[in-house]
């Protein structure tokens, strides 16, 4: 059960009084609080500015550290690369070590086969010339066949030795392709246009060249046959061979069909 409280009837200036002195308890009571936030007010502002200070300089250091580590891997990246380039330049000087070796080496071999080639020119000089000689005196005593060609071929051969712009192998290289013509015109049946005598009583006759067995002639009329007589060294005439010196120069011309030739031939002699 409650207990019911007095009724307290108060007046208008006594209501109005009791709200005043409220009012004044209230403030006074939310004073302290006020002037505790009013000092706390400038610390909260400092707090603030200081957290921001800290969050730019937080920002500033993670800025300078990621760009500390991009350049941290930035040269990591060179060093690398640097490693790589060092690796192929030493494998490259090693390539190189062994051409400059290999080019000792040959450079050696030349010094060499120069020192070789001075010693051969100066044994190969003297044969060569004594070659051409003796070449030059193989024409004079062998059947006088195309004369004037052999003899300007070592005619050549003697002013070609005398010339210092032409290489020795050049000049060796010509002196055996002459011997090689001498000895090719051993194993040929020729047919060719020459002159017979000297002056007035010069002819123009075909020659008969079998190798260097033969040497024949007839007129271009027919009216003089005859061959070189080599034991005796001249010309002799010989009817009789007439019509087999035709035959022959037929088959030298390819005008007639390979035969057996009946043609005059120096007997062999006996060797001392």
């Amino acid at each position: 059960m409650f207990t019911k409280l007095p009724t307290i009837k108060l007046g208008l200036q006594t209501k109005a009084t009791i709200e005043s002195a409220m009012k004044r308890a209230l403030i006074l009571a939310l004073l302290p609080a006020a002037q505790v936030f009013a000092q706390q007010a400038p610390l909260n502002d400092a707090a603030v500015k200081a957290q921001q200070e800290n969050n730019t300089a937080a920002a500033a250091t993670q800025a300078n550290i990621n760009k500390l580590v991009d350049q941290t891997q930035e040269l990591n990246n060179q060093y690398s690369n640097a490693l790589n380039e060092l690796d192929s330049l030493n494998k490259y000087n090693e390539q190189l070590q062994q051409q400059v070796n290999a080019q000792e080496k040959e450079k050696a071999s030349i010094q060499t086969q120069l020192t070789e080639i001075e010693t051969t020119n100066r044994e190969v000089l003297p044969l060569m010339d004594r070659m051409v000689k003796t070449l030059a005196e193989f024409v004079k005593a062998d059947i006088p066949f195309m004369l004037e060609d052999r003899s300007k071929r070592v005619d050549n051969l003697v002013q070609l030795m005398s010339r210092a712009d032409v290489a020795i192998s050049e000049k060796y290289r010509r002196i055996l392709e002459a011997y090689q013509i001498e000895l090719d015109y051993g194993r040929t049946l020729e047919a060719y246009q020459g002159t017979l005598g000297e002056g007035t009583s010069a002819l123009t006759v075909q020659f008969i060249q079998l190798g260097r067995v033969a040497l024949l002639y007839q007129t271009i009329d027919g009216s003089e046959t005859g061959y070189w007589d080599a034991s005796t060294k001249q010309w002799v005439k010989a009817p009789e061979y007439k019509d087999n010196i035709r035959k022959a120069l037929a088959v030298a011309r390819k005008e007639g069909a390979p035969d057996l030739l009946r043609v005059p031939v120096p007997a062999p002699k006996r060797a001392n």
